[in-house]
């Protein structure tokens, strides 16, 4: 059984996770120095790029389409 391709490369899903983890430790560091609520806005980027990774995932989890070769 074959993997579906997903529509992350391996490099960009290496950076959608760094960049996941850089914005999820971002926010409680922003929340503390900061007086207003503009941390907010990291957790909705951490959010989105989550997102992106588990799209990713299920294509990935999907079994591949038969080709005509097979």
């Amino acid at each position: 059984m074959h993997q579906g391709p997903g529509f992350l490369s391996a490099r960009q899903r290496r950076w959608a996770w760094f960049g996941f983890l850089l914005t999820a430790l971002h926010a409680p560091l922003a929340a503390q120095l900061l007086p207003d609520a503009s941390w907010l806005f990291s957790i909705v980027v951490a959010l989105m790029v989550a997102t992106a990774i588990l799209a990713d995932d299920a294509m990935r989890r999907q079994p591949a389409e038969p080709s005509a070769a097979e």
